[in-house]
């Protein structure tokens, strides 16, 4: 393979930056590669470099945690919704019941989530003690 001038290499990082923002935002990777202006195979290739793959890891791991706290973020707003339609004296009883339900649920499962951290959080200690043993 021959060696890539300065240029060449500057050229094909912004070509992958381009691609990895059209693999996030497109549904195919034919329309990816098609936005970014590379072929197909040049796209599907550079998914198989193992760098480029974890750039492409990274960048949708990033994406994922920004929806996550934008869904953080509405969670109060989404709580207030709910108990206002469970108080609702004049709301119909099947949404009353259902925005109950719903409370009680999310309440149980959160502190599911929270009993399983801490579990595991006390099972890493005691292999760290272990390890140190």
């Amino acid at each position: 393979m021959p060696l890539m001038t300065a240029g060449r290499a500057g050229k094909r990082s912004r070509l992958e930056d381009q691609a990895l923002g059209a693999l996030l935002s497109e549904p195919t990777i034919a329309e990816a590669a098609m936005k970014a202006g590379v072929s197909e195979s040049t796209l599907l290739r550079w998914l198989a470099d193992p760098e480029f793959k974890a750039r492409y890891r990274e960048a949708r791991h990033q994406v994922v945690e920004l929806a996550v706290s934008g869904l953080q973020r509405a969670a109060s707003t989404a709580v207030s919704v709910l108990v206002a339609v469970a108080e609702d004296a004049t709301a119909p009883p099947g949404a009353r019941a259902s925005a109950a339900r719903t409370i009680l649920d999310q309440a149980f499962r959160g502190m599911e989530v929270i009993d399983l951290a801490e579990r595991i959080e006390q099972l890493e200690q005691g292999q760290r003690g272990d390890e140190d043993a």
